[in-house]
């Protein structure tokens, strides 16, 4: 009898980007050392809230500078910050309703300074806007376990992936690393990479869905009696990475994931998401994407 696991929600939810294998302290840098990278790697919530903290900042210091010298902004009220601070955004933006305009020397040169200011700033945001826009990603689909199962007669570790764009992706190779936590020779952890051997590992074409194989044979870190607990008291986990051309954009693209080991089933294979319909033609259905079958596997060679 066969049951199904757990199936989460079918839904693009790529989890964060792989980050460094330990936390860093000690080091010390500057605010704007690299100030580019930092942008273009918040989220846009951050983003846009700082950029409209700044843009309020500005004003608000241009509109103090303006209360400085009362009457300098001809149509301002004498004295009021409400409407400085209204004739810096029309400055600082580029609008100039015409209502008010600088009326000294004094108003005249802070509207030069922050007319600069607002041309650098507007050209700095603009790039940084479209950098964003234009920084290539890719969609693809991991699914939300892999699994240790029977293919073509002898036990072999699949992992499900899909283009969720559904656009071709070129020249695409896959490679499957177990990363493992030993101690080395003085005495310190260090990290290991191990690369798993695929039974295929590229395809000129991914347009749908591929499953990646590893034969587990005599050769393979997962071959043995009960492999994760061995590979669980290393610490180790699968790290997938894909890389690939957009067709497109005509540019390379890049995706990662990470399994944890309570993220293999043993012993199960993928649902099927290829539904064949009568006229010959198949149907995706995600609804069975995230899906696995738990079958009595054969034992290990």
């Amino acid at each position: 009898m066969t049951k199904h696991a757990h199936q989460p929600p079918v839904r693009f939810t790529p989890r964060p980007p792989l980050g460094p294998p330990a936390r860093v302290v000690g080091r010390v840098t500057r605010p704007l050392e690299d100030i580019y990278h930092y942008v273009l790697t918040l989220p846009w919530s951050l983003t846009i809230a700082y950029l409209a903290g700044a843009f309020l900042a500005v004003n608000v210091a241009f509109a103090w500078l303006y209360t400085l010298e009362p009457g300098g902004i001809a149509g301002a009220r004498p004295g009021s910050f409400e409407d400085a601070f209204y004739f810096s955004v029309q400055t600082v933006a580029t609008i100039g309703y015409g209502v008010m305009h600088p009326e000294s020397r004094y108003a005249h040169v802070l509207v030069s300074v922050e007319a600069m200011l607002g041309i650098m700033c507007n050209a700095l945001v603009t790039g940084l806007t479209f950098a964003r826009f234009a920084r290539p990603t890719a969609r693809i689909l991991f699914g939300a376990r892999a699994v240790i199962g029977p293919a073509d007669g002898s036990p072999h570790l699949m992992i499900r992936m899909a283009n969720w764009r559904h656009n071709l992706l070129t020249d695409v190779r896959v490679q499957v690393l177990l990363l493992c936590e030993e101690i080395g020779e003085d005495g310190e952890p260090v990290q290991r990479a191990i690369e798993l051997p695929l039974v295929v590992d590229e395809t000129p074409i991914l347009a749908v869905t591929w499953t990646v194989k590893h034969r587990i044979d005599a050769h393979s870190p997962l071959h043995g009696p009960d492999p994760l607990a061995r590979l669980r008291a290393a610490g180790a986990e699968l790290v997938v990475c894909l890389r690939g051309i957009d067709d497109t954009f005509n540019t390379e693209i890049h995706a990662r994931h990470r399994y944890t080991l309570d993220d293999i089933v043993v012993g199960a294979v993928f649902e099927s998401v290829l539904v064949p319909r009568a006229d010959g033609s198949r149907v995706l259905d995600y609804r069975s994407f995230h899906r696995v079958r738990v079958v009595d596997a054969p034992p290990p060679p």
